[in-house]
């Protein structure tokens, strides 16, 4: 099981975010059959199982076992992934486009950036998986409570002025066997009751 999936297919998109379906998901961390489930999410076995279906289809559950009981075959599922994650892809004609309009202050502009992330290594991850490689990245978070909006811009300059440096030192453009990396840098309030 993967710790995150990508969903990068639009009718698997279109399947996973039935709030049965969700439900279901949720309780295929751990492995179930059509029978444990309903009795877990409050819901008839034949319902359950046209969701299993559905979501068996499209990759997002998994068969583990299959176990007879009498003449009946108990299919045992369990999900693929602990989290899921929608691709723009899913949804390619109405993507975000951050080069469209490349505003630094822009919220729109960074969640569009943050829709390229998520495609780019969304697609890397697909990629690897079918590869059975892992994906070299790198990701920095933190938090940092400003003092005022004053502090805030200057922040956001010495940063601009720091990443930039670092990009002119190491960018070789004629480096044999380079490869490109995409490099996302954001600030943006924190979430109240996110903590």
């Amino acid at each position: 099981m993967f710790e995150v999936a990508v969903i990068e297919d639009p009718a698997a998109a279109e399947v996973s975010l039935d709030p049965i379906r969700v439900r279901l998901l949720a309780a295929l961390a751990e492995p179930g059959s059509a029978t444990t489930l309903a009795g877990r999410v409050g819901l008839p076995r034949q319902k359950v199982n046209y969701h299993l279906r559905a979501l068996e289809k499209h990759g997002l559950v998994e068969l583990v076992e299959e176990r007879r009981k009498g003449n009946v075959t108990e299919r045992v599922l369990r999900a693929t992934a602990s989290s899921y994650v929608i691709s723009p892809v899913a949804m390619a004609a109405v993507a975000p486009d951050p080069d469209r309009s490349a505003d630094r202050l822009s919220a729109r502009w960074l969640l569009a950036l943050a829709a390229r992330l998520v495609k780019d290594v969304g697609s890397l991850i697909t990629g690897a998986d079918k590869a059975r490689k892992r994906v070299a990245t790198f990701a920095v978070e933190g938090e940092i409570r400003f003092a005022s909006a004053q502090d805030r811009s200057a922040f956001a300059e010495e940063l601009a002025t720091a990443v930039s440096g670092l990009i002119g030192k190491y960018h070789d453009e004629s480096a044999a066997g380079g490869r490109k990396h995409r490099l996302v840098v954001a600030v943006h309030p924190s979430v109240e009751g996110e903590q």
